[in-house]
Formats: structure tokens, sequence, C-alpha cells
């Protein structure tokens, strides 16, 4: 057996034994009830498949968002399943999901399926799939703005301690002249006007919802086309009231750069595309504002080698998971070597950005297995250049990639 065989064995039941702390996903504490996605129709209807299954569907777009859930679910399983060979990574997941449920998706139809999921005790089946998947906590993303989330928070509710929150802003950064009259009407001192005032009053508005949901951080996601510095409604909240608030409050700040809206309105929330980040900015604000902390992940993979760059250069700065366009395997074995070959362990392989519960079971089995592949192969090249790895140091490393380094950068 090869030394790089013996590495990987040993790394793979280190990597399957070690929690996992989920650092940012779209899933909610089951106190909010419908918004806690899960079952074989949200897994179907997840946007990811939607997009591939208009590649094959011929019904007008109108016609599928006016159909129920099942129907739509049925649609897709029909397309991306039955018609044609489920080789795509989104595909792939379903199946690995099922099947690390016991269900097998030739011998049982969408029917049993649906019976199975619906006679499953919700907190019941919440524990047995956070177990599968080895998944210890689970950061939610919670936006004051979400007119479905805002009264929970508003009202309290008793917090489920894997569940916590990361205060999400997009709406205040990239849509300032539409969320200037609902903070008015929350009592916020602010206006269209960019000034001290309005700096204050969202620092304020901030700092309350930081407090109100228990915020580990804040976070945004920001199109291809933003720069720092720049003479801009986002660059100027960024500066002087992002910053000063995550400073206050010893909070990063998460970026998730390069998403373009709506490519394809038709397809809802399927229908965002992919574009380069001009990673300047966030030079900028790294070497501008030395004492915040800057957690990011971009979304293009042509912007992965010159993140990394940077995270060589600004100790303030995080690298944090592949992300949507880049979460499949071929580009997450890349990127994750990458990281490896530059940064050490000092980086975030993976988040989850699970929508619905149950892709935090193939989306950890998948990304652990490539992980497991990656280190491997760093152990194998370090024992041929001298150093004895250790088990200890192996369970420390695996430690440190499945959530411990994010925390020592936040400080949590």
């Amino acid at each position: 057996m090869s030394a790089s065989t013996i590495f990987l064995d040993r790394v793979t039941r280190v990597l399957d034994s070690t929690p996992v702390h989920d650092i940012h996903t779209h899933l909610y504490d089951p106190a909010f009830g419908s918004l806690l996605l899960y079952g074989i129709d949200e897994l179907l209807v997840y946007h990811y498949l939607v997009s591939e299954g208009f590649r094959h569907l011929e019904i007008p777009y109108d016609r599928f968002w006016a159909a129920g859930k099942e129907t739509q679910a049925d649609w897709i399983w029909r397309a991306l399943f039955l018609e044609h060979s489920p080789v795509s990574e989104s595909c792939r997941g379903v199946l690995t999901t099922l099947h690390a449920l016991g269900l097998e998706a030739r011998r049982q139809d969408l029917t049993s399926l649906r019976r199975w999921f619906a006679e499953q005790s919700p907190r019941e089946y919440l524990t047995r799939v956070l177990d599968l998947a080895n998944v210890q906590s689970i950061c939610m993303t919670n936006s004051p703005f979400d007119p479905e989330e805002r009264p929970l928070w508003d009202q309290g509710f008793q917090r489920d301690p894997r569940f916590s929150a990361a205060l999400r802003i997009d709406p205040l950064l990239v849509s300032w002249q539409t969320v200037v009259p609902q903070l008015r009407d929350w009592g916020y001192e602010v206006s269209a006007e960019l000034n001290t005032r309005t700096a204050d009053g969202v620092r304020r508005f901030l700092a309350d919802w930081t407090e109100r949901i228990g915020s580990r951080y804040c976070m945004v996601s920001l199109p291809p086309s933003f720069r720092f510095p720049a003479s801009t409604e986002t660059a100027w909240l960024i500066e002087h009231a992002v910053l000063p608030h995550c400073r206050e409050q010893g909070q990063a700040i998460a970026l998730m750069m390069g998403v373009k809206r709506a490519v394809n309105p038709q397809l809802r929330l399927a229908g965002d595309g992919v574009g380069l980040s001009d990673l300047m900015a966030l030079q900028n604000l790294c070497a501008g504002f030395p004492d915040n902390k800057f957690l990011v992940t971009c979304l293009a993979r042509e912007n992965q080698h010159e993140l990394v760059v940077l995270a060589r250069k600004f100790r303030n700065l995080h690298p944090f998971g592949c992300w949507w366009f880049t979460n499949t395997p071929q580009l997450i074995e890349e990127i994750t070597r990458m990281r490896l070959e530059l940064l050490g362990t000092s980086f975030t392989p993976q988040h989850s950005d699970a929508r619905v519960l149950e892709h935090v079971i193939y989306k950890w089995r998948h990304s652990r297995a490539i992980l497991a592949k990656c280190l491997a192969e760093r152990y194998t090249d370090l024992e041929r250049a001298g150093w004895q790895v250790s088990e200890q140091e192996i369970r420390r490393d695996c430690g440190e990639l499945l959530g411990g380094a994010f925390g020592k950068f936040s400080g949590l």
C-alpha cells in the first residue's frame, strides 16, 4: 500500500469523526417553522436543480412557477433523473442524501418518498440529519429586512443552541434609497443624504440587530461592479457605518463577491449569474482598515488565486468556502489544494451554503472526501521531505479546517 493511500485512509477517518462548524448556511432554527426547509420536494426544487432542469424542460417559465411545488418537483425529477442520467453535482447530491437516509431512489417513486419524509418528527429528524453530516453547529443567514423572518425576532423565541446567527445587510448596502424609508419607520434617524447623522443611525440599527439576534458577524453579497474607495452609497456606508460597527463589536464582516443578480429574471432565484470581481477593492479595504477583519469568498474561479495571494499579505483576511458555482468537485479540489499550498491551514475550505436541511449531508460528505484527498497529498509530501506527521497533528489540522480556524480568526 502506497504512502498516499495510507494517509488517505488516516485523514478520511479523522475528518469523518471531526464535527464541523458550518459557518454559512441559509437554514433556520426550528423555531422558525416552515422557513426551515426539508424533504424531497424542497431538494428537487432547489434553485441549482431548477436552472439545470430548464436545460431540458420545454414548458413556459410562467407555467412552471404557477404550478404547485409537488408538480414542479415531478417535472424536475423526470427531466433530470428519469429522462437523463443524474450526473451533475446537484443531482448526485440528491442521491447521496437519499442513500444516507436509507432511501433508494430507483426503488421508490416520489409518492413513497414524500410519505416517508412526512412521517418524520421535525426535531428528531433535524438531529438525525445533523448527526449523519456530523455537523455540530450551523450559522444562519438572518436579514432584518425579510418580512417573514423579522416578526419572529421581534417577538422572541427559544433558541436551539446548535444554531447561531449572522446579520445579512444586502439591502442596506446595495439598495440604500429603498431602505431609508424603512429605517425611518423603525425609528432610526437616517436620510437619503449621507452624513454623520445617517451614519450614526445606521450604526445604531446594526448594533440593535446584532444584539437582538446574537449575530456572529455581518455579511453582504456584492456584485462584480463593487469598487472601494468609490463615490457610491455602498462604499460610503461600508466605510462610515459598517466597518466602525464591526470594530466596535469586535466582529468580522463577510464579503461574498461576484454575484450578478437576475441574469435571467424568468428563473427567479435560479437566475443569478457570476462575474469577475475587482479585488483591488478588497486590497484597499484590508490595507486601509487593519483593525477590521474580512471573511471573503469569491464566486468566480478567476478570482481565486488573487484572493489567496491577498490573504498571504493581509492577516485580517480569511478566505472561506467554495460558493455556489464553485461548489463542484473539480473546483473544490483545485481551490482547496491551492489554499493549502499557499496558506497552510489558515483558511476555511468549505461551508455548506445549505438552503434545504438535507444539503448538509451531501455537501459535507462530498467536501470531506475532497479535503481528505488534498490533505493526504500534502502529508505524503511532508514525509518525503523528512517530516513525520503524527495523528495528533492530523486531528489538529482537521479541527482547524472544519471551523477552528474561522473561530480563531473571528475571535469566537
